[in-house]
């Protein structure tokens, strides 16, 4: 099955409530609602609370900016673009303050099931063994696997629906140029 292409300039962005920011929904499965899986990007413009996601487990990562502090049940986590994702229960609605300007993060949040996002290591192999799994870069580069590659353009997501195609996955950067990918992964 060949990976679906979603860049984030062509998800339309919604304002949060709290105005704090604003979020392009890039994937939610299934499409119809309600989701069981959600990614997206968002843009935090000012310091707040999160929106509570009762039940759903929470994956957050710092694409790009100044990074943010997140105070999660009293305990205060400095996130910055190049810190591993932090996970934690959507139901917490942490505090964030951002310390040095607007930040971009990644967001994977999933009810029930086996959910992962984790770095990737330019160039690197990853594993990945879930039903749908994925990649989202801030930088060009080229995805392949042992049965298919494909260039990914910059502010992307790659979505494998039904990952057949599981196993060895690598990523490279064209241009060691700043910014990160991310490997996504969920099994219902």
């Amino acid at each position: 099955m060949t990976p679906v292409l979603i860049e984030a300039a062509s998800a339309v962005p919604q304002t949060w409530r709290n105005g704090g920011g604003q979020t392009r929904e890039l994937l939610t499965w299934p499409t119809q609602a309600p989701w069981r899986l959600r990614i997206s990007r968002a843009d935090i413009t000012a310091d707040g609370p999160f929106s509570p996601f009762p039940g759903v487990t929470r994956w957050f990562a710092v694409l790009s900016g100044g990074g943010v502090a997140l105070t999660l049940a009293d305990q205060r986590h400095a996130l910055h673009a190049h810190d591993a994702p932090l996970c934690f229960d959507g139901a917490l609605a942490p505090d964030c303050v951002l310390l040095d300007g607007p930040t971009q993060d990644l967001n994977l949040m999933a009810i029930g099931g086996d959910a992962v996002m984790a770095r990737v290591v330019n160039g690197v192999t990853w594993r990945g063994h879930w039903q749908m799994q994925g990649l989202y870069t801030t930088v060009a580069g080229l995805w392949h696997s042992a049965q298919a590659q494909c260039p990914v353009p910059a502010d992307t997501l790659l979505w494998h629906a039904q990952a057949a195609d599981t196993g060895d996955w690598t990523f490279t950067a064209q241009a060691h140029t700043e910014g990160g990918a991310w490997w996504l992964g969920f099994t219902p």
